[in-house]
Order: structure tokens, then sequence, then C-alpha cells
């Protein structure tokens, strides 16, 4: 009887304990997606800068009390995935216990060039699976943003992608508005 062989699918904790002792190179970019740890492309300028343009947008516009984190881990049940931004509900502890959750979590904004196909197909289903409210994809490769809210188990229900002249308001986060007009201005 032959059988097949099966991956291993690690934990979050057993993925934490693995960066914990040092298994991992200190300057290894790598995520945990559903048990599988992947290697992260590097930051290259052009990812790096639309990243702080929008870390500068955010934070004009969002309460003093919400966290917003830049390119930090998110725990999911089998993922620690490093978003590009992620805005937390606020905690006085600041998460300096545990990393935040997805009930943590009210958005994510992942910045896409060369990984927009795997953002899209691989961790905004992931982050639809977890539960998080909305997900802005920054689609730098056609210069529009995209916007995922109604999380569901088989993906994101309602979809919108903004015309350069359009205003997005946040159904997550109140007050806080995007036009690719201000990421994407050719002047």
């Amino acid at each position: 009887m032959s059988l097949a062989p099966t991956k291993y699918r690690l934990s979050v904790k057993e993925f934490q304990r693995m960066g914990e002792s040092g298994i991992f190179p200190p300057e290894a970019r790598l995520e945990l997606i559903a048990g599988e740890i992947i290697e992260m492309s590097p930051i290259g300028a052009l990812h790096a800068a639309y990243v702080n343009l929008l870390l500068d947008l955010i934070k004009k516009q969002l309460p003093a009390d919400y966290t917003l984190s830049v390119q930090n881990p998110i725990q999911l049940e089998w993922s620690q995935p490093q978003p590009d931004l992620a805005i937390l509900v606020p905690n006085p502890k600041s998460y300096r216990h545990q990393l935040p959750s997805a009930a943590d979590t009210l958005l994510i904004v992942e910045v896409s060039d060369s990984t927009l196909d795997y953002d899209r197909e691989v961790k905004l289903p992931l982050y639809a699976g977890a539960g998080i409210p909305e997900v802005w994809i920054v689609n730098l490769q056609e210069d529009r943003v995209e916007a995922y809210t109604q999380p569901a188990a088989t993906g994101y229900l309602q979809s919108q992608i903004l015309a350069n002249n359009q205003t997005y308001c946040s159904k997550s986060v109140s007050g806080l508005e995007i036009s690719p007009s201000q990421l994407f201005d050719k002047n």
C-alpha cells in the first residue's frame, strides 16, 4: 500500500517558537500563510515610497487612540501575515503581550506591485475568511485602489475599484477617506 506524502502544517505557535529560537536568519522576511512558511519579496523603492505615502495620509485622518501598524504581523488561526499597513482597534496595552488578531483589525492595506496576484488570490481570501472587515489593495501596476468589504468564508462580498477622481470612505474606520488622485497624481 502506497501513501501519498502530506505537508506538515505549522501552527502559529510553532512558527513563533522557531523565530524566537533563532532558526530563521534575522534578516529573513517570512510570513506564515495557511500553515506554510512563505518568503516575502524584498521591499523595493517604489513599494516603500507608497507605504510611506499611505502612512502619512492615513495618520492625518486616524483618531489618536487607534493603532496604525506598519509591516507588522497579525495573528490569525493558521497564519501570521505581515500586511503593509493595518489599522487596529484601540488597545490600552498597545499589543505588548500578544500580536493583534483578526478581531483587533479594522482595515488592512496591501501595497501591490510584483505581489498583486498573490495579494488578490492568497492574502485577500485569507483576510476575508478571518473576518477582517475591510482590505484596500493599492495596485501599483494599474495605478488604482481596490476596496474590499463584507468578509465571508469564500471571500469579500463587496468590492470597488476607485476611479482617479473618486473618494472612498472607509466602511470600518469612521472619517478615513482615500482617493487614487492622492496617490497617483502624475504632476
